[in-house]
């Protein structure tokens, strides 16, 4: 075995079912193409949830449910930080948050670029979301 795995070993992405084990039980709902990485896997270990990747699962695909679970608890986190940095006034409750992660990479560059934000080489979507997210709160907006 070289690494890779051959259509006879493992099935087709639309018969895979997520390789997550919720509270000890395997999902059994069908896997989506978004995978359980490494940072994903640290935002479950900080939040205590009872997740874990089965070790018999041949893949890193999880299914949409598990997917939005760990979005949202991502937003919740964002939503915590912002209420833990302490003196918020009036102002400040009625500023939406923005999730610039749900736009595609070509439009995150084009952000970039317009506003001449320097950024180290070869980030990725996540990363660069974040950067202009914090870019994104400081422009300054006349309210009338």
């Amino acid at each position: 075995m070289n690494g890779f795995s051959t259509e006879e070993e493992t099935p087709s992405s639309h018969n895979q079912i997520c390789c997550l084990l919720d509270e000890g039980d395997r999902c059994t709902q069908p896997a989506g193409n978004a995978s359980y990485n490494k940072r994903i896997q640290k935002t479950v270990a900080q939040k205590k949830l009872k997740l874990s990747i089965d070790p018999n699962a041949r893949h890193i695909y999880i299914c949409e449910y598990h997917k939005n679970v760990i979005q949202s608890i991502r937003n919740k986190r964002k939503s915590i930080k912002t209420e833990d940095d302490g003196a918020m006034n009036d102002q400040d409750m009625d500023i939406p948050e923005v999730d610039l992660y749900q736009l595609q990479v070509s439009a995150l560059r084009r952000y970039k670029r317009h506003y001449k934000i320097q950024t180290r080489q070869g980030v990725n979507k996540a990363q660069l979301a974040e950067t202009l997210s914090r870019h994104f709160k400081t422009i300054p907006v006349m309210v009338k």
